[in-house]
């Protein structure tokens, strides 16, 4: 099995090209989506958030209010830290339960990882090759502006509080460029997948020689 990372900060379509990778027929785990599931009412994490924060995070319906609690952990690192970890541990759990599954199925699968926090969380060694979907720091901000929901001081909020994405690139092993068309876009993932596709292969013709 190959484990790949992809991240990206928020306006670099990072979803769009998780789903042309899927679409491609790459095994994709999404952490965005993780994180939903281990925040439902009355789970641990969330009883965790609801006592720390109090119950100002919740929604009417006692889910957690994403953009109330954005808000709080964007603007105070400590805050930030209490949630990462309230959640983090969690999220590893169901992500080893999905590999697990994954693994008996196809075990020489390529499984990408779609986690926007990779490098801000040190966790590089966990894969084997990491890409980066990168678009230059204006564009991130008027693509976010657009989707809707956020001003463009709370982008610019949220990206300076992830390492700048020139460092980034310089600790990827592949730079996925989505400024241009989609059919850009798709040409480099299916490129990246190939080379992917060359390691299993090496990875299986070395496990058939052993």
């Amino acid at each position: 099995m190959v484990t790949v990372g992809l991240t990206g900060g928020i306006g670099s379509g990072k979803s769009t090209v998780t789903r042309m990778f899927k679409d491609e027929g790459v095994h994709v785990i999404d952490f965005d989506c993780l994180a939903r599931v281990v925040v439902e009412p009355d789970k641990p994490a969330w009883r965790d958030i609801v006592d720390y924060f109090g119950p100002g995070v919740l929604s009417s319906d006692r889910t957690l209010n994403r953009s109330v609690l954005a808000e709080i952990v964007f603007s105070d690192d400590k805050s930030r830290k209490a949630l990462e970890c309230f959640t983090h541990p969690r999220i590893f759990e169901e992500r080893d339960a999905l590999i697990r599954a994954i693994k008996r199925k196809d075990p020489h699968s390529i499984v990408l990882m779609d986690f926007p926090l990779l490098f801000e969380l040190g966790l590089r060694k966990m894969f084997d090759k990491v890409i980066l979907v990168h678009v230059a720091r204006a564009v991130q901000i008027e693509r976010a502006v657009e989707r809707g929901g956020l001003a463009r001081e709370e982008v610019g909020k949220r990206l300076d509080a992830q390492i700048p994405i020139e460092e980034k690139r310089s600790l990827s092993d592949y730079i996925i460029d989505n400024e241009g068309s989609l059919d850009d876009t798709r040409d480099q993932v299916r490129k990246v997948i190939h080379e992917l596709r060359e390691l299993a292969k090496e990875r299986e013709g070395g496990s058939n020689c052993c």
